[in-house]
């Protein structure tokens, strides 16, 4: 069984047959979990064909060594991947307030030099 050495991919996009060579399974695996996990697809290419940047490939390759690896059942990695979501939810939002602050500070920046 492979998995994946996120660190040594050069590309910025592969094709769902590079994934699946990469990890020794079956492109229809990938189809199967990328609706199964609810995957959002980065891009498709100008015939439709998935391609997969390094976010969705990481992601991927942990659902790989949950269900693969650690012998995880579906259910069971839905699970674990939900238990890592709250802090990455969490992340976000604090994110997402810190750039609301910014973005207030440079409106109310601009508004004075306007008023000036």
């Amino acid at each position: 069984m492979a998995e994946i050495d996120i660190s040594k991919l050069t590309k910025l996009y592969y094709s769902i047959g590079e994934l699946a060579k990469m990890l020794d399974v079956n492109a229809s695996l990938l189809r199967f979990w990328e609706k199964e996990f609810d995957f959002q697809v980065g891009k498709k290419n100008a015939k439709g064909n998935r391609m997969y940047g390094i976010k969705e490939i990481a992601l991927i390759n942990h659902v790989y060594q949950l269900v693969k690896i650690q012998g995880f059942t579906l259910e069971g990695a839905k699970q674990q991947l939900k238990l890592n979501k709250p802090t990455t939810a969490l992340n976000k939002q604090k994110k997402h307030q810190e750039l609301i602050d910014r973005l207030e500070s440079i409106k109310e920046r601009l508004i004075s030099l306007k008023t000036w």
